[in-house]
């Protein structure tokens, strides 16, 4: 397994509000962990959100006791508990510091192992499972707009130009209680796991993805190769992607 990580700032914005983590080495007790998260809020509220979030989802990890976690099924309750935990750090902080009031973040994390995914997911990054002739996205947005196409009133193509096409319907810290969505799909037959921010996806669409992820060469080149296109396209968001090659 080989990967590879990168967050831009992008063509438009000033500040990175995203933050990523990525280890194909044991964190705590997982063997892998893989990290997006897309901050928001006014002046650097955002990038406080996205980074602690991190930081406090990775802490309760990597201080959980192995003991206590021995089978690969036990991995999806400690990443939802970790979600949680982190949740609560950022909205206690935000409680606390009026200039973060209100900030928030998503938080899209993943564990790879036996030829599945481990998921975890809240908000608008998403993951994305790569063939060498597919892609499908895993995760659901928790937008406004996804929530009207899901009860039929609203079709996919008219959602792409609807003015509250970015609207957030859940997010990570704005909330003393957070609901995540917790999914473990098979990974079979599957080349690479693609792990983004929406500035990648708002910008690219699934063709231009899968062409770039299957191209030839390094994952370091195929991953700033998606930024790069994205930042041609418009870059009008910051951008992040973790582009994981499972080297099949």
């Amino acid at each position: 397994m080989y990967v590879s990580g990168i967050t831009d700032t992008g063509s438009v914005r000033t500040q990175n509000q995203d933050a990523i983590f990525h280890s194909r080495e044991q964190v705590g007790p997982l063997p892998n962990l893989f990290i997006v998260a897309d901050g928001m809020g006014g002046h650097n509220a955002g990038e406080v959100a996205s980074s602690q979030t991190i930081e406090a989802f990775c802490d309760y990890i990597r201080n959980f006791p192995i003991a206590q976690l021995i089978q690969p099924e036990d991995y999806l309750d400690l990443l939802v508990t970790a979600a949680q935990h982190a949740n609560e750090a950022v909205f206690s902080r935000a409680g606390d510091t009026e200039s973060l009031t209100g900030m928030g973040t998503t938080l899209t994390a993943c564990v790879i192992e036996d030829e599945k995914a481990i998921i975890v997911h809240v908000g608008d990054s998403r993951v994305y499972a790569i063939k060498p002739d597919s892609i499908t996205q895993l995760t659901s947005d928790h937008t406004y707009v996804e929530e009207m196409i899901t009860a039929g009133q609203l079709t996919p193509d008219d959602a792409k130009s609807h003015p509250k096409r970015h609207m957030l319907t859940r997010v990570l810290g704005t909330q003393a209680h957070l609901q995540v969505d917790g999914l473990v799909p098979s990974l079979a037959d599957c080349t690479a796991i693609l792990l983004c921010s929406d500035g990648l996806c708002n910008m690219l669409d699934d063709q231009s993805i899968l062409e770039i992820v299957n191209r030839p060469g390094y994952v370091e080149q195929r991953t700033k190769a998606l930024i790069d296109e994205a930042n041609l396209k418009g870059g009008s968001d910051n951008i992040s992607a973790i582009l994981i090659d499972i080297g099949r």
